[in-house]
């Protein structure tokens, strides 16, 4: 069974500015071989898919791209414009590429609409937004226009990791603790928290959230969460567990070690733990070889590599 990958990365004509500003300290070689995977939808992707056993890849634009975009209008144009070039892109190999949208979420019901257009006309599978916008966190009510549409379609929402609001004074001095090694981690979870203790999903309970790196530390804080909820007097209609198990999914982008997966597969149940392989910034031969070498059921690899997500994404079955 070939697996579905849901966090896999390109980029579109002018956004190498946007991401440009996450990898400022990166090596340039290095910088030029991810930027050439990024913008390449042939053989070196598809190679690499097979490389790391995907059938299929969701493909979304390497953040932050309009997240961070000041003028709304500007930002509205260019997710489009990009939504337009992914279209264009998955029809070089229709039965291998699937699409997330990118959403300007400065104008939450521009962005609905996009959203709506994505998945009826370009048939996207969801969107993914890269962290807050300008500051502002999916929690916020300026965006229900936006949590609104996506329940009515029944697409997820993915959360990816993005730069915090200002830099974090704990991290200072520590380069090395920096963006991908913790401090995504911190915003991202953060993030996710926000929405499940805002009771955004009280308001809109078929919502669904996804998050990469195997949940970004939340499975392993489940009773915790509950616990101070409770002392802190938290009103919501369930435990905050209750929503992180019923309304989030994880992949596993970025996170290829056994300890994670077995935690989010306890904590979280089987149903809500997919594959990614996170192409081109982690390695599609290491991501395909953890897969095939875990110590789980048979059923529950499948899961985890396609069932999950076919069913999320309203994939049909394929042998």
């Amino acid at each position: 069974m070939k697996r579905i990958a849901l966090e896999e990365h390109f980029l579109a004509p002018g956004f190498e500015e946007y991401w440009l500003k996450t990898v400022e300290d990166v090596d340039p070689a290095l910088y030029g071989q991810v930027l050439a995977r990024l913008n390449d939808f042939g053989e070196q992707r598809l190679s690499a898919m097979d490389t790391s056993g995907i059938g299929m890849s969701v493909l979304s634009l390497a953040g932050p791209g309009v997240q961070i975009e000041r003028d709304t209008a500007t930002a509205v144009r260019k997710a489009r414009e990009a939504n337009d070039f992914l279209a264009t892109q998955m029809q070089k190999a229709p039965d291998r590429y699937l699409g997330f949208a990118h959403l300007a979420v400065q104008d939450a019901k521009a962005a609905a609409d996009e959203l709506d257009r994505c998945v009826r006309d370009l048939k996207f599978s969801g969107a993914m937004i890269n962290g807050h916008t300008n500051g502002q966190y999916l929690d916020h009510p300026d965006t229900y226009p936006l949590w609104e549409r996506a329940e009515a379609l029944g697409v997820p929402l993915y959360l990816h990791p993005a730069d915090p609001i200002t830099p974090m004074p704990a991290l200072d001095g520590y380069r090395g603790l920096k963006r991908a090694t913790w401090e995504w981690t911190v915003e991202t979870g953060t993030h996710a928290l926000r929405i499940v203790f805002s009771g955004l999903f009280d308001r809109f309970p078929g919502a669904k959230l996804a998050l990469g790196h195997l949940g970004e530390t939340l499975p392993y804080q489940l009773w915790r969460f509950d616990s101070r909820a409770k002392l802190y007097g938290v009103k919501l209609n369930r435990r905050p567990s209750d929503y992180i198990r019923e309304n989030l999914v994880v992949t596993t982008s970025g996170m290829f070690s056994f300890e994670p997966i077995d935690c989010a597969l306890k904590a979280l149940g089987r149903e809500n733990v997919m594959y990614s392989a996170d192409y081109p910034f982690e390695n599609p031969a290491e991501a395909g070889a953890f897969m095939d070498e875990l110590p789980l059921d048979p059923g529950v690899i499948a899961d985890i590599s396609y069932n999950n997500a076919a069913r999320l994404l309203r994939i049909k079955a394929t042998s």
